[in-house]
């Protein structure tokens, strides 16, 4: 991998040193189907910009960081550009000094690879309107994570579900998946009507709303919250109408037991993800997610926080 350090640069500088280094591997094609643009905090800038590179191997994308820095200081912008075989497409971390904080749209839109999806995302904090964000507005696609907010996050959804625009979504509903395609396959077989059901999950946790709101929508019944010791979320329980209990229980962070009225209890594989697997789940579909819509928009309407 070749890195390449840029001080006190501009955007035209950091794309034609990116076409210099591409032209001294060998390699002018660029070969790249999105452009994912990061924006994060410095302490998050690492964790951040390793999972964006892992998801990229699926999706090899041009990956654009954007940490912005202190806004007392002289107006700056420094690059630091990654490509080679370890990188699957390119990178480049930009640390924005002074005003340029308040304007690093100007400073991405330059890089953005032409003819192809922009994906933002926000790692930790996010505009309570992404799709009004300046950078947001480059996207088609805008992911934040509130799990990554300091309150837990179960707030912000609310905020999120207020000002939800076509192509929002959020990590605490891409970690639903294996729960949902689990609770949907329990209803492969007939299980009757669904008379009220709870979620158990350690407090304040975004997932577990977002999955009682789903669950409330799908079933036409009242899902709760509860809380449990955690972590994460730890099980689903519905009371069938006719009789007994269909719950998915997760003792650990790889396993869960499957309980259906009337059939023997099995061991289902319920393992944690990592944000990378996350983010390559969300760029293989950049059009709308209207049942991630329905179901913050939900538990909007019925959040009394």
């Amino acid at each position: 991998m070749t890195t390449f350090m840029l001080s006190d640069t501009t955007a035209g500088k950091i794309s034609a040193q990116f076409t210099h280094l591409r032209h001294q591997m060998g390699a002018p094609a660029v070969g790249m189907v999105l452009t994912l643009v990061v924006v994060c905090e410095e302490r998050h800038q690492y964790d951040a910009l390793r999972a964006a590179s892992e998801a990229a191997r699926e999706h090899p994308s041009r990956i654009i960081v954007v940490v912005k820095r202190e806004v007392e200081e002289p107006i700056r912008l420094d690059a630091e550009l990654r490509i080679g075989e370890s990188t699957p497409g390119e990178v480049v971390v930009l640390r924005l000094y002074g005003e340029l904080t308040e304007h690093a749209d100007s400073v991405v839109s330059p890089l953005l690879l032409p003819d192809t999806p922009v994906v933002a995302w926000w790692p930790g904090e996010a505009p309570d309107v992404p799709s009004k964000d300046a950078i947001g507005a480059l996207a088609q696609r805008r992911i934040t994570d509130a799990k990554g907010f300091d309150d837990g996050g179960v707030q912000s959804l609310v905020t999120r579900a207020k000002g939800y625009a076509r192509g929002d979504t959020d990590l605490a509903w891409a970690r639903l998946t294996p729960w949902r395609s689990l609770l949907a396959a329990a209803f492969d077989q007939p299980v009757g009507k669904i008379r009220k059901g709870i979620v158990e999950a350690a407090p304040n946790h975004p997932s577990a709303v977002l999955l009682a709101a789903w669950l409330s929508e799908r079933l036409g019944a009242s899902i709760k919250v509860i809380d449990s010791p955690g972590p994460g979320l730890t099980a689903v329980r519905l009371q069938v109408a006719s009789g007994g209990t269909l719950s998915v229980a997760r003792s650990d962070s790889r396993l869960a037991t499957l309980s259906r009225p009337g059939q023997p209890d099995r061991n289902v594989a319920l393992a944690r993800r990592h944000t990378s697997e996350l983010m390559a789940e969300e760029l293989r579909r950049l059009d709308s997610d209207e049942i991630y819509e329905a179901a913050v928009k939900r538990f909007a309407r019925t959040y009394k926080g």
